[in-house]
């Protein structure tokens, strides 16, 4: 058996030190280094900024696009031509190119970011390709001829024309510009965009629009490429078609693969691997072969399957898993605790269903069932296979519309809301197979339960403005974590723990969003005897403290040992509904579970 060894601290005073000594490093770099090596490092702060957009949108958003070259064009293109064609001011000209970028990719990403599979990158593509045809064919960009003589950057009277000079004003903007990234990551909203990666419809359930949050990263990342191309355009001093081609928008996301598109760094050490070798295969290539532009091509395929093969997921996740681990703590001990809903009465009704018909072409999945749900009842929803279960399941979390008939929650009609409208009136859910996002802690998985009790927005995260309801959203998932006798492993991955427990960590990040109702879809599935036992007890002390619930389930023995009520379905019609004596002695129930020999 391999030995496990336990993860090694590193000391507050030794990350500060190392994060000193890494600063003192990138300001003496122009003092040590000639002046190519400090204009390759400028193109690499440039092109980090380019690839930081690759982070946040495919490698924690899972959103892959081919086309971000094109924005890094919008930006470069956008202050060439009023710089030189108006003669504005350079920094008019960056507030032109984000306020363009910005525009392109919102119009873009409505009209994209709705496709799923292979179709949304292959659609970044096709605009790309686009975008970069209009640059090379519009006179008022100069045509292939691009722009020329666009003026520097002027800091005052200090006109930012050597390399050394541009390195002290970009490699800053880059390092604030990871810095806000690393903030964004780690709040509210970048949880939700973490949540993206797997699916839409965990997201869904959390109380989270997956639409306005996958888009609301694709214009990010077309601002930190329009950035980068403000700050291209008055480096290079001059502009064309070909630098932002689709070649171009398949390099920079190699970038970020390479660096690791996990992880905000690995945008600097992605743009630094490839922009070094492509300069070392231009001078050395060309001595063994006249196609070198082909050859290089191949080098950089071979580089990306080595790094595939022996660093997945890039270079920086490869080197941390040889760092000594930080390990922090949760800060909630002082935190303001969240605002809780209102209570709900005993007895109240909570949830009607009335003549809810579902068909799907000539089958009809659910026919006219109807029942209620009334406050601090355990409710059992059971029914062979093929009963219709999952049918009105998905009917009553949003997932699906009824054909006719009404759901009414807390009041309200609810049949035609989506599922994270849903969960942002109360209802909470499992799901059947466990829904978890494995590469984020226990806590990070039990905090996304909490979105819907917060407001901290896109602007407040990244500017660390939210740490106040950071914290006490801490507090709610250690809460939660502690309900179900997880809180030890709170730092642990969430793709680490057994089935069982990762069912309750499931019920904890339902109960984190403080629900009316929670559904709990085949909870017991999987589980066994004793991981039963405790999740009983568990459903049990919710009810004590008054948490209505309702589980879908296989399983009668948990079922009639632990519910108030139970309600039957068979071939897509309620047969029982009642308390579970009486519906365990129903010749119907007997007959649709035993067959017609038990009638």
């Amino acid at each position: 058996m391999r030995k496990r060894f336990a993860p090694r601290e590193v000391p507050t005073s030794a990350r500060v030190t190392m994060a000193f000594l890494a600063i003192v490093l990138f300001g003496a770099a122009p003092l040590a280094l000639g002046g190519y090596a400090v204009t390759l490092l400028d193109y690499i702060a440039i092109y980090g900024l380019v690839t930081l957009g690759l982070v946040l949108m495919t490698g924690a958003g899972g959103v892959i696009s081919f086309g971000q070259a094109a924005f890094l064009g919008i930006g470069a293109y956008a202050s060439a031509w009023w710089t030189t064609r108006m003669g504005g001011s350079p920094l008019v000209g960056l507030v032109l190119g984000l306020m363009a970028s910005a525009l392109t990719a919102a119009v873009l990403g409505a009209a994209t970011l709705r496709l799923s599979g292979h179709f949304l990158p292959l659609s970044t593509i096709a605009w790309g390709i686009a975008i970069d045809y209009l640059f090379g064919n519009l006179e008022a960009l100069g045509s292939h001829n691009g722009i020329a003589a666009i003026p520097p950057i002027s800091l005052g009277l200090l006109a930012l024309l050597s390399a050394k000079a541009f390195y002290y004003f970009a490699w800053p903007i880059l390092a604030a510009a990871m810095l806000l990234s690393s903030n964004l990551l780690d709040s509210r909203e970048g949880r939700a965009v973490r949540a993206l990666r797997g699916g839409d419809a965990l997201v869904e359930s959390l109380g989270i629009d997956p639409f306005r949050v996958r888009l609301s990263a694709f214009v990010t990342a077309a601002l930190l490429a329009a950035l980068a191309g403000w700050l291209y355009a008055h480096f290079q001093r001059v502009v064309s078609a070909t630098a932002f081609d689709l070649e171009a928008g398949i390099e920079f996301l190699l970038m970020a693969l390479i660096g690791g598109a996990g992880h905000v760094a690995g945008a600097v050490v992605g743009a630094g691997i490839v922009t070094f070798l492509k300069e070392g295969m231009q001078s050395f290539l060309p001595l063994l072969t006249s196609n070198s532009t082909q050859l290089e091509a191949v080098v950089l395929g071979a580089l990306f399957i080595l790094i595939l093969q022996q660093a997945r997921f890039g270079v920086v996740p490869f080197v941390l898993r040889a760092m000594p681990r930080v390990r922090s703590t949760p800060a909630f001990e002082s935190a303001k605790p969240l605002s809780r809903r209102a209570p709900i009465p005993r007895g109240t009704p909570l949830l009607s269903i009335e003549a809810i018909t579902k068909r799907f072409g000539g089958l009809v999945a659910v026919n006219d069932v109807g029942f209620h749900v009334n406050a601090g009842e355990i409710i059992g929803l059971i029914g062979p296979n093929g009963a219709g279960k999952t049918t009105l399941f998905n009917l009553v979390t949003g997932l699906d519309s009824p054909d006719k008939g009404r759901i009414t929650f807390l009041g309200q009609d609810v049949e035609r809301l989506s599922a994270h409208q849903l969960a942002r009136r109360g209802l909470a859910r499992t799901f059947q197979h466990v829904k978890l996002r494995p590469a984020m802690t226990l806590l990070d998985n039990v905090a996304l339960g909490a979105y819907g009790r917060t407001r901290a927005g896109w602007l407040r995260g990244a500017l660390r403005l939210d740490r106040s309801e950071e914290h006490a959203v801490q507090a709610e998932a250690a809460r939660e974590l502690t309900r179900v006798g997880l809180f030890n492993k709170w730092q642990e991955r969430a793709g680490t723990l057994p089935l069982g427990e990762q069912r309750l960590l499931e019920v904890a990040r339902a109960l984190a969003a403080d629900p009316a109702l929670v559904i709990l879809d085949e909870p017991a599935a999987g589980l066994r005897r004793l991981e039963k036992q405790k999740l009983a007890n568990l459903i049990k002390a919710l009810r004590s403290e008054g948490v209505t619930v309702m589980l879908v389930e296989h399983d009668m023995e948990f079922v009639m040992n632990l519910v108030d009520r139970v309600i039957v379905m068979d071939f897509g019609v309620k047969i029982a509904d009642g308390a579970p004596h009486a519906v365990s002695a129903d010749h119907r129930v007997r007959e649709a579970y035993l067959g017609s020999e038990a009638a």
